[in-house]
């Protein structure tokens, strides 16, 4: 169970890690219509769906464990990946904007009991959810590019469930789980290099001891527009959060390259 107990606190971390990776596209969705081929007057729609290579690295705690520090690469979480589903829409009128992102992710691990007395094997599932929603407003905005300033909260939930099979344990089962919520500001923005190429990015920071302590987002990249309703954006983010609550410990930091397309509509 010792080796269990280290096997889910791993893949437990490496779950919640890849739960924050959607905003990393959103820095691009508030791009002001005019910019776009679109008027003031008009809803523009935007989807994005992105992919994040993200390592993780930091302090986390389950189960009412010790404290187990973790310094998993982008390569060691792949490897446990199941399904998953990563989006961000926006909605922009004008100058306001309303953004929600989306991430689903299930992560899993198997692995055989030493002697094979009281399991046969350990089944390790995590299950995590974020949704982030935010209103933004351009507070600078003009054909060469926009500022807006950013405020909204992020949810965050994980369930992470370890199952006996076999053996005299065989068809136990013990979970875990945590949900919070984090208030957030930040500022975004789009500068156009060209006609075909522009530099995005944004800051973010929340928790302020509402849930987390402290969460913190920032990202920047570089994009292409094939069309008017295309673009693709590739960067680097980093984010991190420090959450601790009930023997629950989440204090990592997440950092790796992005990479997004754009759709407008």
């Amino acid at each position: 169970m010792l080796y269990a107990n280290r096997l889910f606190l791993l893949i437990t971390t490496i779950g919640t890690s890849l739960l924050a990776i959607t905003p990393s596209v959103a820095a691009d969705l508030p791009a002001p219509s005019e910019q776009v081929g679109f008027s003031d007057e008009e809803w523009t729609f935007t989807l994005a769906p992105y992919f994040w290579a993200a390592g993780l690295h930091g302090d986390v705690r389950q189960f009412g464990l010790p404290e187990v520090d973790i310094d998993a690469s982008f390569g060691d979480i792949i490897k446990h990946f199941d399904i998953g589903a990563m989006a961000v829409a926006e909605a922009r009128h004008g100058r306001f904007s309303l953004f929600s992102d989306f991430l689903y992710l299930k992560l899993g691990a198997e692995k055989d009991t030493p002697l094979g007395i009281l399991a046969d094997d350990v089944d390790v599932d995590i299950t995590s959810l974020m949704v982030t929603a935010a209103a933004g407003y351009s507070v600078l905005s003009n054909d060469r590019g926009n500022f807006d300033l950013i405020a909204g909260a992020r949810l965050w939930s994980t369930e992470t469930q370890i199952s006996l099979n076999g053996g005299l344990l065989g068809d136990r089962s013990v979970s875990d789980d945590a949900t919070w919520v984090d208030p957030l500001v930040g500022v975004k923005g789009r500068v156009n290099l060209n006609e075909d190429f522009y530099l995005t990015g944004w800051g973010m920071i929340g928790g302020f001891g509402v849930s987390s302590d402290l969460m913190w987002d920032v990202m920047g990249g570089i994009g292409y527009s094939f069309s008017d309703r295309f673009s693709v954006v590739a960067g680097y983010r980093a984010l991190g959060v420090d959450y601790k609550n009930n023997g629950f410990v989440y204090d990592v930091v997440q950092d790796g390259p992005i990479l997004g397309g754009v759709f407008r509509f």
